[in-house]
């Protein structure tokens, strides 16, 4: 065997496809894009969801529920949970849990809008808990293995217009009120 010889192993090299070489090479004239238009231009990747004009898929199925964005987000702790802690020595008989000591032992997955107490499981330990909401249930298993259950509740998210003072067009219509009652209380004084 020659250097000159050597070759590839039939149909391991394939010839690429020569596009816009003339009506000979088949592939000529439009080079395989059809015809004018948008498609036929580079850049083009189609609409997403687009079905020639005829009503999507996506708009002819009816929509269902509602998406609070207001809504809270807790981390879920349940009391059984917390006993097994106890039981493998994570957590101390008396010990003060909050949402980040909670977090940092792995019970809470992390601390989002805080954590909630359920009463999933027994507890027999006694415990002391801070969390933004518990569950009655909870409360009273806690309370009954010696322990307190301290709710912070959740700050507002967002501040709403009660919240907020009034503003400059409310403040003007309390001041004009406030004179037409003092007018109104002169004029009967002068009557009187």
């Amino acid at each position: 065997m020659k250097l000159n010889e050597i070759r590839d192993n039939e149909g391991a090299h394939k010839r690429f496809k020569r596009i816009g070489r003339g009506s000979g090479s088949g592939k000529g004239k439009t080079a395989g894009r059809g015809v004018k238009g948008q498609k036929a231009r580079a850049g083009h990747h189609g609409m997403f969801g687009f079905e020639g004009g005829q009503m999507p898929l996506h708009m002819r199925i009816p929509k269902r529920g509602f998406n609070n964005i207001f809504a809270r987000e807790f981390s879920i702790v349940n009391l059984g949970e917390l006993q097994k802690a106890v039981e493998r020595g994570k957590i101390a008989a008396g010990a003060t849990l909050n949402a980040d000591t909670l977090a940092t032992l792995g019970l809470a997955r992390r601390a989002k809008d805080g954590v909630r107490l359920l009463g999933k499981g027994e507890l027999k330990t006694q415990l002391n808990l801070e969390v933004a909401h518990a569950s009655g249930s909870a409360i009273e298993a806690v309370k009954k293995a010696g322990g307190t259950v301290k709710v912070l509740g959740v700050k507002a998210k967002h501040v709403t217009r009660k919240d907020r003072g009034p503003g400059k067009r409310m403040q003007r219509r309390v001041a004009s009120a406030k004179k037409r009652e003092e007018r109104l209380a002169a004029s009967q004084q002068a009557k009187a």
